[in-house]
């Protein structure tokens, strides 16, 4: 009997080909000429699927009949349907714990920039701007502001435990209340009314979209601050380049966009937003724990019919799988 045949449908870490060496045969389907003759010729002999951001819905899953895991590199599995996947008993898994610390590393160093506008004060400095006099002084200081977090999740922890040194107290929005001992607002708008920070860690698609909108904004007011570091659909983008035009808003920090890699062009022009191009986890040791967490869940499935780290969509499929229901 041969080695289990995995599919790659894109480009992937190398360390996720290289820690499936000698465990599968791995096809990497960007490299193929005819990629639909592949799939049409293997598809009942793929049983699993390792992915770095492709869209994978329940029509791509109809075609690999034989597929029982998906893969995921990163955190956010938007692009993948989690619940069509469930439905054809396809257990879908994420690469999350590996990545909180520098998501979160992330987030307090786009509040810092954006509170104290370092870097328009660096592109001063460059610009020889310097000698004619000093940068201005800035409208916003990091101590006793008030920080909402939407989705206190691991990220959000984390980041909450690195804001509480600064004076900053943290309260929350999720779709359910925890055992922490943050304040909790079953409402995003009335928590955007109370705070002064509005720090957005939480998952992307159809059911977040747009969440953080001009009502929110709004809601935020004129010292108020926003950072990204989750996906940029769940932000109005439009409503957002209007808010910091408008000074509705103070300023914003934002690690994603929209429609990455393109970043609305408004965006650029404006002075108090600070922009990087989705660098949350972007270091090479911690790339490698991710894909090193993609073969584990790979190798421990084919091994053991088990996931490490399936996402909530595929709990009850997991359950059913294991026998412990």
């Amino acid at each position: 009997m041969g080695l289990p045949v995995v599919l790659m449908p894109g480009p992937m870490h190398p360390a996720v080909a290289q820690g499936l060496e000698g465990h599968c045969e791995l096809i990497r389907l960007w490299e193929e000429s005819d990629p639909d003759a592949v799939l049409a010729a293997r598809r009942d002999e793929i049983v699993a699927v390792a992915t770095g951001g492709g869209r994978i819905d329940g029509p791509f899953l109809d075609r690999l009949p034989a597929v029982r895991i998906v893969a995921s590199f990163g955190v956010g599995y938007d692009r993948i349907d989690a619940n069509a996947a469930a439905e054809r008993g396809v257990v879908v898994t994420n690469t999350p714990g590996v990545l909180d610390d520098e998501v979160a590393d992330t987030a307090l160093g786009l509040l810092l920039m954006a509170v104290r506008e370092l870097p328009q004060a660096e592109r001063y400095l460059r610009a020889g701007k310097w000698q004619d006099g000093p940068y201005p002084l800035t409208r916003a200081t990091m101590h006793g502001r008030r920080m909402g977090i939407l989705g206190l999740g691991r990220i959000g922890q984390a980041i909450a435990d690195r804001v509480t040194p600064f004076g900053i107290s943290v309260a929350y929005h999720n779709r359910r209340r925890k055992d922490v001992g943050y304040r909790y607002y079953p409402s995003l708008a009335e928590m955007a009314r109370d705070v002064d920070i509005l720090m957005i860690v939480i998952p992307g698609g159809d059911s977040t979209r747009h969440l953080v909108d001009a009502e929110v904004l709004q809601a935020l007011g004129p010292d108020g601050i926003l950072i990204n570091v989750s996906r940029g659909s769940v932000v109005d983008e439009q409503a957002l380049v209007d808010a910091l035009r408008t000074n509705t808003i103070l300023s914003a920090g934002l690690d994603v966009f929209e429609h990455e890699p393109k970043v609305h062009p408004d965006l650029l022009t404006l002075q108090n937003a600070v922009l990087l191009p989705h660098v949350g986890s972007a270091t090479m040791p911690t790339r490698t724990a991710m894909g090193n967490l993609v073969v584990d869940n790979l190798r421990n499935w084919l091994a053991h019919g088990t996931p490490l780290t399936p996402v909530p969509e595929s709990a009850e499929l997991v359950r059913r799988l294991s026998g412990s229901e």
